[in-house]
Order: structure tokens, then C-alpha cells, then sequence
């Protein structure tokens, strides 16, 4: 039977799922590959740490640049992580023609571009299925699956520290900074948690799945990002009074004027199937002229469910391997001399519904004021709610509107700050109100 060798860069959480995959389902692997894929060297710096894998006399190395250069070696498995060392063992990797695996959306979505054309020039293969969405085949199903389809737009649950701070905050109506602590007891989050709550780890996946569904080059900076720091059980609790939950979501939309590519805290319908995306899950739903409109969901991330995504990616590359036919599958899904720099739109220009909360002064007139600068910028209100009075003397009133543009809406709300009857900062959240994208 013939083999083929890999090699694992970096034995962490994942890296170590990915050795535990390919060495105990071994012979699982050949009944389907028709090979027999070797683990021949895993690079780490520490190569005394118990990793639960009992691997062979002389596998564990420290030395990663080795691995890269040994001429054995067909596949390298990236997971490291990160845009330094991983960036430049990716690139070595790429120029002695070598097939790639990795689960590195950060490097990607910051170099992607990069690496795609340097992997297309030498006619070599990248796996990146683990990237985006852990074990859900969101790459596939874009790449393949719906090959024949034009993609309209994609909405999706894409980082499960956030979405497990959000369920703990809804389902029991804890604080932000609270449900963040349980979290990070439970290991759904990291003890820096800015690049999760803060939504970048979204953008970069969101970055690399609109390049892909949008033949366009990828570009996270032009990315709207908010995290979800600011969302306050008060305001998850009238919500659920409108009839929604609120969600961290990854949004993209192709307008013939471009692009939108936004990541922020949404409110959607109780009935729209991510509201009952839960936990640590992951979710996406994506709109085809074709097929409508169709929902994946699984675990985002964890060793197993995210190595079990890389080991598909070795299986494919292998089969090309065994076939003699490389980049069979356009890596960007077009070819790359049809990738288009297409923009992305700046989050003033999007229009969409909005929840808007403001804590006044308890007085007559105050909510006439605040609707007539509304009124004054093209917003259109749909309903409102005011809590009765306080010993405080301020009150909160909220108002959900119809569509609006996202500009008019910013200078509104920074007129009505500016009155005395406004105590606080108004608070603005984004409300999408189709059960899946538009």
C-alpha cells in the first residue's frame, strides 16, 4: 500500500487531536483513503509533555524547519497558530512544493492573499476547512456544494465564547463580565478573551468566508467589528419582550454596490433558527438564488470536532495525491485570475432595522423631542416602550425603528445625546428581522 507522510507543526489542544485521529483510526483511514497516511515527525517545543498519544521512538522533534525541508515529507499540518513563525514555515512549506493543512484563520484573513497566490503559483494544495466553523463544513459546502450558485448572502453564530456568554446572560440574566468568568472556569474562554467578545475572531472567519462565497479578494480590514461587552441584561430582557434574542453575528451580503462584511451584536426573531443556537455551538445559515436557503451547525471549536476538520482536509489532499492531480478544487473557489477586489461597504452606508435605548429625564415632552429629531433624519419609528416612573427620575425608553441608514441613524443619536433631558450614552443595537439572511 502506498504511504504518505505528514508532518504536524505544533502539538497543542488541536495538534494534538489531529495525531490522536490519524494514529488510532489508522486503519480506518486506509479502508477509505486506499493509503496509509504515516504521522512521520510532529514539531513542538516541548516534547516531554504527556499528550494522552503514545507516538513513536523519534516522531516528537523540536526542530519545525526540518520537518518543512524533509523530502519524505508530503503533507504539512500547520497549528501553531498565530502570523509570525506559522507565516513563515507556511510560505517555506509552499516553496519546496509541499501540500499544506491549516486551521490558522488569523493568519489567513491578515495574509491570505499572500499564501493563495504563492500556494497557486508553486501548484500546490491548501486545506483550510478548520478555519471557519470547527467540525461544520462551511469551506465544502461553499467550494463544492453549491459550486453552481450564487451566493446572496450568509448570517452565522461563528465563535462559541461569545455565543456561550450571550446563552448564559439570556437564559439566566446574568452580567456581561460574570458570564465571562463561568466561561472561562469551563475553558470556553481564553484568559485574555479580547480577540472572542471583542468580535475579531468572527471578522477573521467572516474575511475568509466572503472571499470564497463572493469570488473577491480577502480584506478584514475594511470589516465593521463590535463585540458584545456593552450588552446588558436590561436590554436582553426587552428583546425577549419584542420577541428576540440577541446574537453576535458574522453578516455578509453582496449588493451590487459592493460587499457587506459587518460583525456586531443583532437582534433576531425568537423563531429564527440561530436564536436557538446555544452553548459553545456554532451556526451558519446561508441564501443561494438556487438552493434558498440552507443552515449548518456544530462544534466551532475543541480539539476533537476542529481536528477532525483538518483530518478531512488530509484525506482530500491525499486522494489528490494518489490521483496525480493537484489544486483540482480552486483554492478561493474561482480561479484565481477571476478574483476581483471587490469593496467592502463602510457600515454608514448599510441600512438595516434598529433598537435604540435611552435613559431620560422623567418629564413631559421628552419622548416627543427624541421621536422629532428622529423624524428629523428619516427615521421611521415602529413601536415604542416606556417603563413607568423612578424614584431616580430617569426613565428608559426604547424604541424599535423601521429600515434605516446607518449614517442618519449615528447622527441622530449624537443630537439626542447632546439634549439635557438624556441622562446616559443612547444605547443602538442592530436588528435583522428575516428568519435568515436577506
Amino acid at each position: 500500500m502506498k504511504k504518505i507522510n505528514i508532518g504536524l507543526l505544533g502539538c497543542g489542544t488541536v495538534g494534538t487531536g489531529v495525531a490522536k485521529i490519524l494514529i488510532e483510526n489508522k486503519q480506518l483511514l486506509e479502508s477509505r483513503v486506499g493509503a496509509s497516511l504515516i504521522l512521520k515527525n510532529v514539531a513542538d517545543i516541548d516534547i516531554k509533555k504527556d499528550r494522552g498519544v503514545v507516538f513513536d521512538k523519534g516522531v516528537l522533534v523540536t526542530d519545525a524547519y526540518k520537518v518543512v525541508d524533509d523530502p519524505e515529507i508530503d503533507i504539512i499540518v500547520e497549528m501553531i497558530g498565530g502570523e509570525g513563525i506559522a507565516k513563515e514555515l507556511i510560505l517555506k512549506t509552499i516553496s519546496n512544493k509541499k501540500q499544506i493543512v491549516t486551521a490558522n484563520k488569523a493568519l489567513l484573513a491578515a495574509h491570505g492573499n499572500l499564501i493563495f497566490k504563492a500556494a497557486y503559483t508553486q501548484g500546490v494544495d491548501l486545506g483550510f476547512e478548520a478555519s471557519v466553523g470547527g467540525c461544520m463544513p462551511v469551506i465544502k459546502s461553499i467550494r463544492e456544494s453549491l459550486v453552481g450558485d450564487r451566493i446572496t448572502s450568509m448570517s452565522g453564530i461563528l465563535n462559541g465564547t461569545c455565543n456561550y456568554i450571550l446563552s448564559k446572560s439570556t437564559n439566566e440574566g446574568i452580567a456581561f463580565k460574570d458570564a465571562l468568568a463561568e466561561a472561562q472556569a469551563n475553558g470556553f474562554a481564553e484568559a485574555d478573551p479580547t480577540l472572542d467578545v471583542e468580535g475579531i475572531d468572527t471578522a477573521h472567519k467572516l474575511a475568509i468566508l466572503t472571499s470564497l462565497a463572493y469570488g473577491m479578494e480577502i480584506n478584514f480590514n475594511d470589516i465593521f467589528i463590535e463585540g458584545i461587552s456593552k450588552i446588558t441584561p436590561i436590554d436582553i430582557e426587552f428583546a425577549d419582550q419584542f420577541g428576540f434574542k440577541i446574537k453576535l453575528l458574522a453578516i455578509s451580503k453582496n449588493r451590487k454596490q459592493g460587499v457587506e462584511a459587518r460583525v456586531h451584536p443583532v437582534m433576531i426573531p425568537a423563531d429564527n433558527p440561530l436564536s436557538n443556537v446555544n452553548g459553545s455551538l456554532n451556526a451558519i445559515t446561508i441564501s443561494g438564488e438556487a438552493v434558498g436557503n440552507i443552515m449548518l451547525y456544530g462544534f466551532g471549536a475543541g480539539m476533537m470536532p476542529t481536528a477532525s476538520a483538518v483530518v478531512g482536509d488530509i484525506v482530500d489532499i491525499a486522494r489528490n495525491l494518489l490521483s496525480g492531480a493537484t489544486q483540482r478544487i480552486p483554492l478561493q473557489s474561482c480561479q484565481t485570475e477571476n478574483i476581483k477586489k471587490i469593496p467592502v461597504m463602510p457600515i454608514d452606508d448599510i441600512s438595516t432595522n434598529y433598537y435604540f435605548r435611552f435613559s431620560v429625564v422623567d418629564s413631559p415632552g421628552v419622548l416627543s423631542k427624541i421621536s422629532g429629531i428622529l423624524g428629523n433624519h428619516g427615521i421611521s419609528i415602529k413601536s415604542v416602550h416606556q417603563k413607568g416612573r423612578k424614584s431616580t427620575g430617569s426613565v428608559p425608553i426604547v424604541i424599535l425603528t423601521h429600515l434605516a441608514k446607518e449614517f442618519d441613524v449615528k447622527t441622530a443619536l449624537s443630537e439626542i445625546e447632546s439634549l439635557d433631558i438624556v441622562r446616559d450614552k443612547p444605547v443602538l443595537i442592530r436588528v435583522e428581522e428575516n428568519n435568515y439572511s436577506d
